[in-house]
């Protein structure tokens, strides 16, 4: 009988214990995985979302889920956390594919490029940097992770010189990450950017030009 009490004791721990797991879990941009498509599945069916069901977390979901937010009155974070995803009507699981840990990384390596590519550049000038490489994940053209985008052969002037690893992380390249990194995009899609003054390469320069900012212009896909 008490052999019995006691792995129901124990059964009972550990079903508390996923509960206090999954009750935490939150799933924002950059992730990947199941609960993504039940997200992105839930608000199409709502009419919130036209992407496809791919299980990826990128810039239309983020403005989907804030869409869903503020038309429920919820905090508009663009991250499924709690109270969003009992709004949806779905669970998640206890964890996502990115992980708080991954998470912080991403917005180090993030801010990291940012920091060697735009310093003494304005701070919209540094999140549209950011937004250029979160943009470059989803396009087609790009490799579709944060670190494929970053260190894809010759991609950016910042790794190939050495900056990306001696110039120091400031503290509005960090905050520029993290707003880059959940969605504000203030070049509207551009997955180009350059300074007229420093690069010689035709290809870039023949681009048509979407925005300037800073010492930077942006450019779309032809």
């Amino acid at each position: 009988m008490k052999k019995s009490i006691r792995i129901f004791a124990l059964l009972l721990c550990f079903s508390l214990l996923l509960f206090s797991v999954g009750a935490g879990a939150a799933v924002k941009r950059g992730d990947r995985g199941n609960d993504v498509k039940k997200i992105q599945q839930r608000l199409s069916d709502w009419g919130y979302y036209e992407g496809a069901i791919d299980g990826i977390f990128g810039a239309q979901t983020y403005n989907a889920v804030r869409y869903f937010q503020c038309k429920n009155g919820l905090k508009q974070d663009g991250i499924v956390g709690k109270a969003t995803a009992a709004a949806m009507g779905i669970t998640l699981s206890s964890s996502s594919s990115s992980g708080g840990s991954s998470y912080q990384n991403n917005i180090e390596l993030l801010a990291r490029m940012i920091a060697a590519e735009g310093r003494g550049e304005p701070y919209r000038g540094q999140v549209a940097i950011g937004a250029v490489i979160m943009n470059r994940i989803e396009h087609p053209s790009f490799p579709n992770t944060l670190s494929g985008v970053l260190f894809q052969k010759n991609a950016f002037s910042a790794v190939d010189d050495g900056q990306f690893n001696s110039t120091p992380i400031t503290d509005s390249a960090r905050r520029a990450a993290v707003e880059a990194y959940n969605g504000s995009d203030p070049t509207d899609g551009c997955v180009y950017y350059y300074n007229p003054a420093k690069t010689t390469n035709k290809w870039m320069l023949s681009l048509p030009v979407y925005t300037t900012i800073g010492a930077h212009r942006f450019c779309k896909p032809q």
